[in-house]
């Protein structure tokens, strides 16, 4: 036998292989190898520390992930995922559903309840949902607006169960939006959503080519005004300032919405949302406090990191001419 024939480490080697190459578990190593399972843990921890397994990350993966940390950080995020960017705005809103899916698909338990906002891209994460769901889910509606709540696909596959309030996102009059959240139906589904595990959102900017204007329920006017009076963007259909703070219209006697200050009840607050008409509306919602947890892409929260600064230096001028 060659003198220079190392034992433990042709095992750490082994050991290495079939746990980060062919992805068994601990307990599979042990029994293929006839070894226990912490003497597999000791000889993994001594491999890193001999150099014997390294790690590489790429230098796109390393700068999200450093991005992801300062988010956290910054807007005392629970959790965050930043996906690459892609060039069209239609392709990145499928792309943060398909991400998000994914997301929310690999935390779930089986029998879920999902709370849902309206918009484009929480309907696409629910499709997507449905689908890769191997156990059915349950969706509860947060707002009114129905038909973004149905299916919207060729598949046959569609693993949820849907608990819907019966009604537009806005109503003609405050009265009948009073009314209506008397209704027994309605109440059952706004304590469902208290219970629920996860609570999907969209947030929109205050653009042309937001949902709530393509759907005709306001009109490019109401929205003009909206900015008048410091509109930057909307969640669950709220609208808010830059500071995440609600602007007071007519609108929300009519809505029907979970209260802005309801937000915070609900367990796992996911936001998704990315695109450079969205970059002050994210702000504005971390801003608040209203998130658990923000899916964007990688240009978006690089915009959204050199706002927070730009407004950061402002107030930091804004003080120091104050104490002058």
């Amino acid at each position: 036998m060659d003198s220079n024939y190392n034992y433990e480490e042709e095992l750490m080697i082994k050991i290495a292989w079939y746990y980060y190459i062919e992805n068994l578990t601990q307990q599979e190593i042990a029994k293929i190898l006839g070894i226990n399972r912490i003497k597999i843990l000791r000889l993994l921890d001594k491999a890193k520390e001999n150099g014997l397994i390294t790690f590489q990350i790429r230098n796109s993966n390393a700068k999200r992930f450093h991005m992801e940390n300062t988010f956290k950080e910054l807007f005392h995020l629970n959790d965050i995922l930043i996906i690459p960017s892609v060039p069209s705005s239609d392709s990145l809103n499928d792309s943060l559903a398909q991400a998000a899916s994914m997301y929310i698909n690999q935390r779930i338990k089986e029998n879920s309840y999902i709370n849902m906002g309206y918009g484009d891209t929480p309907s696409r994460i629910l499709n997507y949902l449905a689908q890769r769901s191997e156990s059915p889910i349950n969706v509860i509606s947060l707002t009114g607006g129905v038909n973004y709540y149905l299916p919207n696909t060729e598949s046959n596959v569609f693993n949820a169960r849907l608990h819907l309030i019966p009604c537009p996102l806005i109503l003609s009059s405050s009265f009948i939006m009073e009314e209506l959240k008397k209704e027994t139906a309605i109440q059952r589904i706004s304590k469902m959503a208290l219970i629920s595990d996860f609570t999907v959102v969209g947030i929109g900017g205050v653009d042309t080519n937001a949902t709530i204007i393509k759907n005709s329920i306001l009109t490019p006017d109401d929205y003009l005004l909206l900015k008048k009076q410091g509109a930057v963007g909307d969640i669950l259909s709220h609208f808010i300032d830059i500071n995440g703070n609600l602007i007071d219209t007519d609108l929300e006697k009519r809505l029907m919405s979970p209260a802005l200050t309801d937000i915070e009840k609900y367990n796992n607050v996911v936001g998704v949302a990315g695109g450079p008409h969205k970059i002050e509306a994210i702000y504005a919602v971390l801003t608040g406090k209203y998130l658990d947890v923000l899916i964007t892409d990688e240009n978006t929260a690089t915009a959204v990191l050199d706002l927070y600064q730009s407004k950061n230096n402002i107030d930091t001028e804004r003080k120091d001419g104050a104490l002058q």
